[in-house]
């Protein structure tokens, strides 16, 4: 397009001078649009003008001639990775012009086929809180149904606005985005990497039994140091912890405990297990650029360092990796992935955002499910020693007891508070007395219920401290809504995240037949009689009306312990504001829908929400 966004001035006063610019014509087109602005945004990523390394990357593929006249492509998250499904088939027309350029007779119009709808497992009303629950602080969380592998919630904070991108970012907005120091193009769930911390400590327990390291009945009496080489590894409690054994050492997070067993199995023990719960690999989700982290061995460490001694694997570097730290860097999205496998006993799924795809010709849903991508050998007995001190996490005398006191349900959770710069031989500090950006972070992974598990949650809250204090109750708030339908209240949200929620409008866009049920998962119900303020869900699609008439006569359905909601108002495609390609007649790029509400205990039919 020579320029775009024209005014109805300056289309007038085109229009009138036509005549001079042969070959030149104004075509209104429609926009991809993202009504409800950064919500879910690393998620759903963006489309974007073509740039050049994309151009040539599309004129060296088969698919080249689908792309003439096409000037956006998808650029993040599912928009990138789902390209091939929601762009369509270019059409296009052949015509006969006149000496000015103009049109006077068409001799061929070949229509542009729509692009696949793709319906997402997340639920937006549980996205919106958990991101409404961060408030202004950074990190991520990540929630998967443990039963299939399904992604229920992909928080990254802070987040941006993907509408700025869509006919080209101006270059204030850009700089204000790059050069934050929050970074909020950081997808933090793939790219984001950080030492796990305490969290960490249930893999290697379920590990040092397996390997016969320890056994659960091994105690001792915890002094509160591991003195090793002349070198003194510290608990968090001075005093020690008392008498101790496996169960107490998850239950109260025993860092001694766990320097031990780091010390007695060693490194390359230690990472020949972890590894199958994906720590230091791609987990293989159903998106682009996904980091591997760092789950440090000796053959890790002679590759990557240069000299000599750097690449000597020294005994003090194994300790301090049974407490999450050291050379331990994993992604959120793996920290989830691991937590789902160690929930439902062993079966590490690839994590999957798309739940179903919709063929535009026959309106037919083709189930997308995750797959299996090992499966983790896992001792009953063992696993019960290991899943009973998660529980006791949230329990009196765990480390998450205060954030999980009196819920209605039961989980298996563990704390973590990872250190982000390493402190000197028997130095202390106050974190009053640290900068902001080397405070320690705060980390939480929890699955619940805990007899059947149907939500994993893993999350991290960037320098914030202890996880129990700071990231256990965003975590609380998030399972109550999930399991009970319980959506806290703004005054709620704000007292957790130090900031007023956001009022958004959601649209719900009626029910959408036809959508396939993922093994183990059960539908996500209707919304029902009164909206808590700000809940939400959210998507995109193409064939609104039909849908809309569903929306005012679907019959609200609820379980006992859920709350009545209010069924919000689907608008019409117009007002959803699909973006229509421009490669000739054009190709309608598909929308996206996200499940509405999905919590696992009500059996109706699957519902799509419009953005």
């Amino acid at each position: 397009p020579i320029l775009n966004k024209l005014t109805d001035d300056q289309v007038a006063r085109f229009v009138a001078q036509r005549f001079r610019f042969p070959g030149v014509n104004v075509r209104a087109r429609l926009f991809r649009s993202y009504p409800l602005g950064a919500l879910g945004c690393h998620l759903l990523g963006y489309i974007g003008r073509i740039n050049q390394a994309e151009q040539q990357r599309i004129d060296d593929s088969d698919d080249a001639s689908n792309y003439l006249g096409t000037d956006h492509i998808g650029k993040l998250g599912v928009e990138q990775a789902y390209e091939a499904q929601l762009h369509g088939v270019t059409g296009y027309e052949e015509v006969e012009v006149n000496a000015t350029g103009r049109p006077v007779r068409k001799i061929k119009t070949v229509p542009a086929t729509p692009g696949q709808n793709l319906v997402l497992g997340v639920d937006i009303r549980l996205q919106k809180l958990i991101e409404d629950l961060y408030g202004k602080r950074r990190g991520a969380c990540v929630a998967i149904d443990p039963r299939n592998g399904e992604v229920l919630a992909f928080v990254s904070m802070p987040t941006f606005d993907p509408n700025l991108f869509v006919d080209g970012i101006d270059q204030v907005n850009w700089d204000a985005l790059n050069n934050s120091p929050d970074r909020p193009m950081l997808n933090r769930i793939l790219r984001g990497t950080f030492p796990p911390g305490s969290t960490y400590k249930p893999y290697l327990a379920m590990g040092a039994l397996t390997d016969g390291i320890r056994t659960a009945q091994w105690s001792f009496r915890d002094p509160g140091f591991f003195m090793f080489a002349g070198h003194r590894f510290r608990d968090d409690v001075p005093g020690g912890h008392g008498i101790v054994d496996m169960h107490k050492a998850i239950q109260v997070s025993c860092d001694v405990y766990f320097y031990m067993v780091a010390h007695d199995w060693g490194v390359d023990g230690m990472a020949n297990y972890t590894s199958k719960f994906s720590f230091g690999q791609a987990t293989g989700i159903d998106l682009n650029g996904e980091a591997k982290g760092v789950l440090p061995s000796k053959a890790w460490k002679r590759k990557v360092f240069r000299s000599p001694a750097q690449k000597v694997w020294y005994p003090g570097d194994t300790i301090s990796l049974g407490i999450g730290q050291g050379y331990n860097t994993f992604t959120p999205l793996q920290m989830a992935t691991a937590l789902s496998t160690l929930a439902n006993q062993g079966t590490r799924y690839a994590p999957r955002v798309v739940r179903a795809i919709e063929d535009m010709a026959s309106r037919r849903f083709t189930p997308v499910q995750a797959p299996v991508a090992e499966r983790v050998d896992m001792n009953p007995a063992y696993w019960q020693v290991v899943h009973g001190g998660m529980m006791a996490v949230n329990q009196t005398g765990g480390t998450g007891a205060d954030a999980f006191k009196g819920a209605q349900y039961t989980s298996a959770g563990k704390t973590g508070t990872a250190q982000v710069f390493t402190v000197a031989q028997n130095q202390t500090y106050d974190t009053k007395d640290v900068a902001h950006h080397l405070r320690d972070h705060a980390l939480y992974v929890v699955y619940a219920p805990a007899e059947n598990p149907v939500i994993a949650l893993a999350m991290i809250v960037e320098n914030a401290g202890f996880g129990g204090a700071a990231a256990a109750p965003i975590a609380r708030k998030a399972l109550d809504y999930h399991l009970l339908g319980l959506y806290p209240t703004d005054d709620e949200i704000e007292k957790i995240s130090g900031a007023r929620p956001q009022p958004v409008q959601f649209t719900y866009a009626g029910e959408r037949e036809g959508v396939p049920h993922i093994p183990g998962a059960k539908p996500p119900p209707a919304p029902a009689a009164s909206a808590p303020a700000g809940a939400a869900s959210a998507a995109t699609s193409a064939a609104a009306s039909a849908a809309a008439a569903k929306a005012a006569s679907a019959s609200p359905v609820q379980s006992a312990s859920t709350p009545a909601r209010a069924k919000p108002t689907a608008f019409d495609a117009d007002t959803l504001g699909n973006y229509q390609r421009t490669a000739c007649t054009g190709g309608l790029r598909a929308p996206l829908f996200t499940r509405f509400g999905a919590r696992p205990e009500v059996t109706d039919e699957s519902e799509g929400v419009r953005l």
